[in-house]
């Protein structure tokens, strides 16, 4: 088929290796370049290198809501679009121009945790599982009909990292059995009930609060790893908490019971990995050989 693929950051480029090794991708749409590094120059995204090595045609318009944007999407002919964290909104216009529609692949168990961060969220709440939608796009967010979906487990000590990548890898097979049947597939509309959203992560959610229980201490360490970083001050210094696992102890809140292991309001947190300002990620133990923990964290 005759597709135009949607993506912006990783998480999309396993997507768009399986879409582009059984279907003619006319065009690839992705966010333009950002200033990064220490320089501030702008870099290409995820998906724009990938789609430059595969020698694809990239477009990253700021907006697909002028009538000019919308005519060139519509002049492609696609069959299909598939879209995977792209990062604008898709007009009316541009839904409904490919022939059989457009395709997300989104990173949750619809309709639970529709939005911006589904899997950040399911590691915050606590869900014993998540998984991948491929879901026909409408106008609402993340409302539209699921044309197949596969399920997985959060494991106890996963992070937003893990389980990324996992879904990742999931939802360019989901894409890849999608388009091979999408004319057989029966798409079903989501159910009423259940319907959450996953809000975009705010920065200001990352600083530990000791005082709450251990088990909602550990989903924050894991379900903000690596971004933003749940984080936590020791003497001066920020420190970001990257792994960890719930521990035996109990202790005053912040307490450093021993090692690495922090009494939280109920029970206690081992931190595992950490990462001091302008140091790379490293094991707990690592971490304690250059630093002297205090008897209590703040």
């Amino acid at each position: 088929m005759k597709v135009v693929f949607m993506g912006t950051p990783d998480f999309a480029v396993p997507a768009l290796d399986a879409v582009a090794s059984e279907n003619e991708i006319v065009a690839v749409y992705c966010q333009p370049p950002r200033p990064a590094g220490r320089g501030q120059r702008d870099r290409p995204s995820p998906v724009q290198r990938r789609a430059e090595e595969l020698g694809l045609p990239v477009r990253h318009p700021k907006s697909l809501k002028g009538a000019e944007e919308q005519a060139e999407f519509a002049a492609l002919g696609a069959d299909v679009a598939v879209v995977v964290a792209y990062g604008l909104i898709l007009p009316k216009p541009v839904l409904d121009a490919p022939a059989k529609g457009c395709l997300n692949i989104h990173a949750s168990l619809l309709p639970r945790w529709r939005g911006a961060a589904p899997i950040h969220r399911a590691i915050l709440a606590g869900d014993k599982e998540t998984g991948v939608c491929i879901m026909r796009m409408e106008e609402g967010l993340d409302t539209g009909p699921v044309l197949l979906c596969e399920a997985t487990p959060i494991g106890p000590q996963e992070t937003t990292a893990d389980l990324h990548d996992r879904l990742a890898g999931l939802g360019a097979r989901l894409i890849r059995t999608a388009l091979e049947h999408l004319d057989g597939l029966k798409p079903e509309p989501q159910p009423e009930e259940g319907v959450t959203y996953a809000a975009k992560i705010d920065k200001d959610e990352a600083r530990i609060d000791w005082t709450r229980p251990a088990t909602e201490v550990d989903r924050k360490i894991r379900g903000l790893s690596p971004f933003p970083g749940a984080w936590t001050t020791i003497g001066g210094e920020r420190v970001k908490l990257l792994r960890s696992r719930l521990a035996l102890g109990q202790g005053e809140p912040g307490e450093v019971l021993t090692g690495f292991t922090i009494a939280c309001g109920a029970d206690a947190v081992e931190i595992t990995e950490a990462q001091r300002e302008g140091k790379r990620p490293m094991p707990a133990a690592e971490i304690l050989r250059g630093m002297t923990l205090p008897a209590r964290l703040d």
